[in-house]
């Protein structure tokens, strides 16, 4: 029996740090993303590295087998930038940072959330282009990037997003033409005011990118 028990427990050892790697990897994904951030009122002050998941952590919410799917900082009053550790949260289905003092540009990584339902990464000071690679986000439904910085044309490839219910990017600085196509000839003017936008595209008279 012994020999029996000593064995078991060596497959054990030899398992647990391949184990404590998988179910930290989004663990220390946030911690990166932690470094990154000011946090004045210490809101991020539970985020211990050595656990072997985040799932304890405040603003941190997982499913059943320990995979972070909501990461909710919105109101917040951090600062810094995000980063592509971010888009290491594969399971990651609501991503709620609005409402903060954030800067620099969005991570295209972000793109690779193919979970995501909901995106709030309005009012903060976030600045460059869109990303073209949330266009991958086929299961996006709210996507609010509005009160920031961004500039540039709104990306074709949003146009794809059949779920996509909610889209607002008003109070920007983006150019050249609102598109139609997809969901987009849905959308209320409001979601698209208060930016250098020109207007519903019309097919083949108005160039999409005009006045970029």
């Amino acid at each position: 029996m012994a020999p029996f028990i000593y064995h078991s427990l060596f497959l054990l050892l030899l398992q647990y740090p391949l184990l404590s790697l998988s179910t930290n990897s989004e663990g220390n994904a946030l911690h990166t993303l932690r470094s990154r951030l000011s946090d004045p009122n210490n809101v991020l002050q539970s985020w211990d590295p050595t656990l072997v998941n985040p799932c304890t952590w405040f603003h941190v919410t997982c499913d059943s087998n320990n995979h972070v799917i909501r990461f909710d900082l919105g109101n917040s009053n951090v600062s810094g930038s995000l980063g592509p550790e971010l888009g290491q949260l594969h399971h990651l289905q609501y991503l709620e940072l609005y409402m903060n003092d954030l800067r620099g540009k969005i991570p295209e990584e972000l793109g690779n959330l193919k979970h995501l339902i909901s995106m709030d990464l309005y009012g903060n000071k976030l600045e460059g282009k869109i990303p073209k690679s949330f266009g991958k986000l086929k299961s996006l439904k709210f996507l609010r990037l509005n009160s920031n910085k961004l500039s540039g044309s709104i990306p074709r490839e949003l146009t794809s997003l059949t779920n996509l219910k909610i889209f607002d990017v008003s109070n920007n600085d983006l150019c050249g033409t609102i598109p139609v196509d997809g969901n987009f000839g849905s959308f209320p003017m409001e979601s698209f005011e208060n930016n250098r936008l020109n207007g519903p595209e019309l097919k083949g008279l108005v160039p999409y990118d005009f006045g970029c």
